[in-house]
């Protein structure tokens, strides 16, 4: 397959199904929140709107939350399948992280969803809230558990090494470990940015096709908002970590700005555009803006980081991936911040509802959080090679002894089962988001809120035009 050996065929096979999975969870992080809030406010205000649009968005908060159960699972095996060596090493750290998220987060959802996804009309509104709530804690937990273990991987701290394997000696280094907080904060924005854009994009599509009612303004604009605040908070998170990165794997940080050498008493480029040569140690036909990297990185004009050229050849990550990665995560995130203020300026008059251009450009930029979350991953990740443990242990030491043809055809076999199940999942979801919400103001079956009406609730019944005509209020 393409000359690749059994190394490349594992971590490509890795690197497809965590890209699939990683989707999912960032749409249940970001919409569990939004459920609260909307629940919240239905609940303070007793306005139709919010109960409708929470109606509407737990059919796809379910239908994400379990494609992200399925394609979690299935990349799980594969540390004992493709990466032995890796879990008998590092298994000591990574292995209980694990099971505190299913002893943890799991627990709690697994607990609470069922109440969250039927219980509206079956149970007091107090109780349905705090399920939502549980579910949406449930939610950062895991995300919690999964960073740290993750953190820990980029920069270990609090182990010994005891005949080959990590033997961990301080929990709490090991789970606060010093990437650990800037990572955290990072995905949770990213993971709130792509539920803003996700939610904006469906709400100008139903714009943008005649559909006008209060209950899709208001999920516009509370997507606008969020996309105003946590824009260009995620800029300022951003630079934190990337300070925090070039402390602890400079040799990350100079992939990312494609920084081959030092020169005396020079500061360091931004290169905006650059196709890296590993081999020959540049940078072909790039374009740079003097010193910019040395402000953004050393805070002062002549500032210098490690470059590329101060490691050895080997330990140094693939440069042209991690560099265009990284411009491809800032570019969309420079994107987001300028539609979050082209949104406040049309505010005037209401135009931001009614402007074509603009509910266009966030009908595009829809996909963008989540693909931004995507090149971040692969920076965060491809930067850390060839190392699987930071400094510990190299990927190619950690793969098991697998031959080419098992790990080709199972690659295979990932591929089209995924594109068959999930991509029926995705259009289902899709087709979902499209109909929009229904507004039912003052329908008595549902007027009075949780736990006043017992009737059947199914967390995706929008099968049919029909169906979801006559039961409008099943969530």
């Amino acid at each position: 397959m393409l000359d690749l050996s059994a190394l490349d065929l594992a971590r490509i096979q890795f690197a497809f199904t965590i890209s699939f999975h990683i989707i999912f969870p960032a749409i249940t992080i970001g919409m569990a929140a939004y459920l609260v809030v909307l629940e919240g406010l239905w609940l303070y205000t007793r306005q139709t709107l919010y109960r409708d649009l929470y109606h509407f968005w737990v059919k796809i908060f379910a239908l994400n939350f379990g494609m992200g159960v399925v394609s979690g699972l299935v990349m799980a095996y594969q540390f004992g399948t493709n990466w032995s060596f890796f879990s008998d090493f590092a298994g000591g750290v990574t292995g209980p992280l694990l099971t505190y998220e299913v002893l943890t987060a799991f627990f709690l959802e697994a607990g609470f969803l069922g109440v969250m996804l039927f219980g509206w009309n079956r149970v007091a509104p107090g109780l349905h809230f705090v399920s939502t709530v549980m579910v949406a804690l449930g939610t950062l937990i895991s995300m919690t558990w999964i960073l740290a273990s993750n953190s820990w991987m980029q920069t270990p701290t609090g182990f010994e090494i005891v005949d080959g394997r990590v033997v961990p000696v301080d929990w709490l280094a090991v789970i606060f470990s010093p990437s650990f907080p800037y990572r955290l904060v990072h995905m949770a924005i990213a993971a709130f940015l792509s539920n803003a854009l996700f939610v904006g994009a469906s709400a100008a599509w139903l714009l943008l096709r005649g559909r006008d009612n209060p209950a899709i303004r208001t999920m516009f604009s509370m997507a606008l908002w969020m996309l105003l605040i946590v824009a260009p908070l995620q800029a300022v998170v951003g630079d934190f970590h990337g300070l925090n990165t070039l402390e602890h794997q400079p040799v990350k940080v100079a992939a990312m700005e494609g920084h081959w050498e030092n020169h005396p008493g020079e500061g360091v480029p931004m290169v905006l555009f650059a196709l890296p040569d590993q081999e020959a140690e540049t940078n072909r036909f790039a374009v740079t803006i003097p010193h910019l990297a040395s402000l953004i990185l050393t805070h002062s004009w002549d500032g210098q980081i490690p470059s590329l050229k101060d490691f050895p050849a080997e330990d140094r990550p693939p440069v042209a991936v991690v560099l265009w990665s990284f411009r491809i995560m800032v570019g969309l995130g420079v994107l987001m911040s300028l539609l979050g203020f082209w949104g406040l300026w049309l505010r005037r008059g209401g135009e931001v509802y009614r402007s074509p251009n603009f509910l266009r450009a966030m009908l595009w930029m829809g996909p963008t959080g989540l693909v931004a979350l995507l090149a971040g991953w692969v920076t965060t990740e491809v930067g850390r090679q060839p190392w699987a443990v930071y400094g510990l242990q190299r990927t190619a030491e950690g793969v098991s002894g697998h031959g080419v043809q098992p790990l080709t055809i199972s690659l295979a076999l990932f591929v089209l089962v995924y594109f068959a199940v999930f991509s029926v999942g995705i259009a289902y979801m899709l087709r979902l988001v499209a109909r929009g919400p229904v507004m039912h103001e003052g329908d008595t079956a549902v007027s009075g809120g949780p736990g006043h009406e017992r009737q059947q609730m199914r967390p995706i019944s929008a099968a049919t035009d029909d169906e979801a005509d006559a039961a409008p209020t099943r969530s």
